[in-house]
């Protein structure tokens, strides 16, 4: 039952690309998807820790959480929806995932935990990975500066819900922690959003991003992790970019290049390398 979850949870999150790429098409900007994600999804994180009583927090964690909020919603949600109108669904997947070698850099500077000869050669694997996609490209793939720009980025700040959830998740359920961070992040995001008429099948992208590619996918994750170890769970998931590229391909006809889906796979490779250490 617990691969069942967390297959759920890579298949959602997989979904997130392609689905933007619908809503750009009715004429939504990336960043106001972004803060329709956050603001939908808000609104289910919030019921959900209404329900299970715990909406405090210590004043000390007010300001982390302030912070966590800008990083790990405005940033992360803004970037990769700028990775995917830039590069593309596919690509964008792929680049969200240098995220565990960017949380082996970051354990090394703040958690101070040893970078040791696996996790270098995970991070060198995803340096030539992400090379290799560079100047790859592929049909209905565009491999611009910005492309690659926002989805590192996407995968630097994705990086930090390991780190943020190391440090809080131990004292605080996942709802209570995004029923702060979400409208903080929604704000962040929000001198960048026009308004206007949203079409149906606009409304019907927005609301699947936010209930079932964010509300729902992290409850499956967070299902799963409880049924099965963490390490298994991480591999599983790297099952997202795969969802994401098939889907990427049946909607819209991306295909990456032979190099770069050997960078995709050493990106992958890095994955496994890093959850398995």
């Amino acid at each position: 039952m617990g691969y069942l979850y967390l297959l759920l949870a890579a298949f959602l999150w997989g979904l997130i690309g392609p689905v933007s790429r619908l809503a750009f098409e009715e004429g939504l900007t990336p960043l106001a998807v972004a803060f329709f994600r956050a603001s939908v999804a808000w609104v289910f994180f919030g019921l959900h820790a209404l329900l299970l009583r715990q909406v405090r927090v210590e004043r000390r964690d007010a300001l982390p959480l302030l912070l966590f909020g800008l990083v790990g919603v405005s940033l992360f949600y803004g970037s990769y929806q700028l990775a995917v109108v830039y590069g593309g669904a596919a690509l964008a997947s792929v680049l969200l995932y240098t995220a565990p070698a960017w949380v082996a850099l970051l354990s090394l500077v703040v958690l101070k935990e040893p970078l040791d000869r696996t996790g270098l050669l995970a991070v060198a694997l995803t340096l030539l990975g992400v090379g290799l996609m560079g100047v790859g490209g592929g049909s209905g793939v565009r491999v611009l500066s910005l492309a690659l720009f926002f989805g590192l980025l996407s995968g630097f700040t994705y990086a930090l819900y390991y780190i943020f959830g190391k440090l809080y998740l131990p004292r605080y359920a996942t709802p209570t922690l995004f029923l702060y961070a979400l409208p903080v992040g929604a704000l962040g995001l929000l001198p960048w959003v026009e308004f206007a008429p949203l079409s149906l099948r606009a409304m019907e992208a927005l609301l699947f991003l936010g209930v079932f590619s964010t509300y729902g996918a992290y409850l499956a994750y967070y299902a799963g992790l409880k049924r099965l170890p963490a390490t298994r769970a991480s591999v599983v998931a790297t099952l997202e970019p795969v969802v994401a590229n098939l889907f990427a391909f049946l909607l819209f006809r991306e295909v990456l290049s032979l190099w770069a889906y050997l960078g995709a796979g050493l990106v992958l490779l890095a994955v496994v390398l890093t959850v398995r250490r």
